[in-house]
């Protein structure tokens, strides 16, 4: 019975004079404009975000007359708060968490949750309330003229947000190159 062929782990260049550039030598820059094309875009986003007392103002809620017109408010209302959607504080016992200690606590409740509980079941679950809340949020706001400066942007979609410093960041890196 012949024993299986070993994989080597690594290679060392005991007798070369120059060593070889390494691959991640080489994946450095590549990784720098990555990195920074992903800070810009997320900075970009961050920018877009509304303010919070605009998002939860009640005077703005009302009952919609018609299917049509909470339609309406919704295709609306998703993209002007597409950000605040995405990053929602949160607050426990009167102390509002930054969005680093927020992301933190997710992955922690998220990791905890997935181990314990049915992963499939929940995760559907989980996106349906989401979108249920967004939707009755956009439903119920109505729009007013908070949409004036607005208009001219032909990005409307709910993460168009990540597409528009990344965008702008392609042009430099590929002069670079």
């Amino acid at each position: 019975m012949a024993s299986p062929p070993t994989l080597p782990i690594s290679q060392s260049n005991q007798g070369a004079a120059a060593p070889a550039p390494s691959q991640s030598t080489i994946a450095t820059p590549a990784l720098r404009a990555f990195l920074s094309r992903l800070s810009n875009s997320v900075r970009h986003g961050f920018s877009q975000r509304r303010p919070w007392s605009e998002l939860l103002d009640r005077s703005s809620l009302s009952r919609p007359d018609s299917l049509t017109e909470a339609y309406s408010r919704i295709r609306k209302n998703v993209p002007y708060f597409r950000v605040n959607y995405a990053i929602l504080p949160l607050v426990i016992l009167g102390r509002t968490f930054s969005d680093t200690e927020t992301l933190i606590g997710l992955v922690l409740v998220t990791v905890i949750v997935v181990f314990v509980s049915s992963v499939g079941s929940l995760l559907i679950s989980t996106l349906l309330v989401g979108f249920a809340i967004v939707c009755a949020h956009g439903a119920f706001r109505v729009p007013e003229d908070l949409f004036l400066d607005d208009q001219d942007s032909p990005n409307t979609g709910f993460l168009s947000f990540l597409g528009g410093a990344a965008s702008a960041a392609a042009p430099s890196l590929a002069t670079r190159v």
